[in-house]
C-alpha cells in the first residue's frame, strides 16, 4: 500500500534527526521548563564547587592547626599559636573560649597560680559559649547547602510538569492535523519527556550534593565539639578552671 505524499511529508517532518532537535522543535512551554532547568543546574554545580573548595580549605586550615595544637605544652603557647595561624573555625573557637574565660576571672589567663577556678555553673557556662559558637560555625559553612536539597526535590517535579504540557501539546495538534498513527505521536511525545530527563539528570547531582555535604558538616562539628573539650581539658590540667 502505497503512503500519500503528504503524510510521508507530515511524518518526515515531525521526526527529529538529532538530540537539540527535539529541543528547538519542542513547544514553547517544555522550552521554558528546560530553560528553567539549564539555570537550576547551574546554581546547584555554583554552589557544589563553591563549598567544595570551602570545605578542602577549612579541612587542610584545620587539620594543621589541630597538629600544632596538640603539639603545645600550655595555653599561653596555644594563644601564640592562634595568633600565627590562618582563620578557621578552631582557631574562632579557641578565641571566643579564652575571650569568655578572660571576662570571668580578668588576670587569671596571666596568673594562673594566684587565681581561683572557675565555679560548676561558670564552667557549664564555658561550655554553652563553646557550643554556641560551633553552632555559629555550622550555620556559616551550612550557606546555601539547602538549595541543593531544595534543586534536587523540585527539579523532578518541573521537569513532569513541562513533560505534561508537552504531551497535552503534542495530542492536541495530532488532533488538530487529523493524524494519530505511532510516527506523528513519537516525535511529540520524545520531545515532551526531554523535560522529564533534563530534570532528573539536575536533580540527581543535586541530592548527591547535598548528601555529602551534610555528612562532611556533621564530621566538622563532631570534630569542633572534641576540640572544644580539648580546650576545656587544657583549662583544667593548668588549673586555670
Amino acid at each position: 500500500m502505497t503512503v500519500p505524499d503528504p503524510v510521508i511529508a507530515q511524518i518526515g517532518g515531525a521526526i527529529p534527526t538529532a538530540p537539540i532537535d527535539m529541543i528547538t522543535h519542542a513547544s514553547l512551554v517544555t522550552q521554558i521548563v528546560l530553560g528553567v532547568l539549564v539555570v537550576l543546574s547551574l546554581v546547584s554545580w555554583a554552589i557544589m564547587l563553591a563549598k567544595w573548595w570551602e570545605f578542602r580549605k577549612t579541612d587542610r586550615v584545620g587539620r594543621s592547626f589541630t597538629r600544632e595544637f596538640a603539639r603545645t605544652p600550655a595555653l599561653d603557647t596555644a594563644t601564640g599559636l592562634v595568633r600565627r595561624s590562618p582563620a578557621s573555625p578552631f582557631t574562632r573557637i579557641f578565641s571566643r573560649a579564652v575571650n569568655f574565660f578572660a571576662e570571668m576571672k580578668p588576670g587569671a589567663l596571666r596568673e594562673a597560680a594566684n587565681s581561683s577556678p572557675l565555679s560548676g555553673s561558670q564552667v557549664e557556662a564555658l561550655r554553652l559559649v563553646l557550643d554556641s559558637e560551633t553552632s555559629e560555625e555550622r550555620d556559616r559553612l551550612s550557606h546555601f547547602i539547602p538549595w541543593l536539597a531544595t534543586i534536587g526535590s523540585v527539579s523532578p517535579l518541573i521537569g513532569l510538569f513541562g513533560t505534561v504540557l508537552g504531551v497535552i501539546d503534542a495530542f492536541m495538534g495530532i488532533a488538530t492535523k487529523g493524524s494519530g498513527n505511532l510516527s506523528a505521536v513519537a516525535p511529540g511525545v520524545a520531545e515532551a519527556l526531554t523535560a522529564t530527563a533534563a530534570a532528573l539528570a539536575v536533580a540527581i547531582p543535586a541530592v548527591f550534593g547535598y548528601n555529602i555535604f551534610a555528612a562532611r558538616l556533621n564530621r566538622l562539628e563532631n570534630e569542633l565539639e572534641g576540640f572544644g573539650t580539648e580546650i576545656i581539658a587544657m583549662m583544667v590540667r593548668e588549673g586555670r578552671i
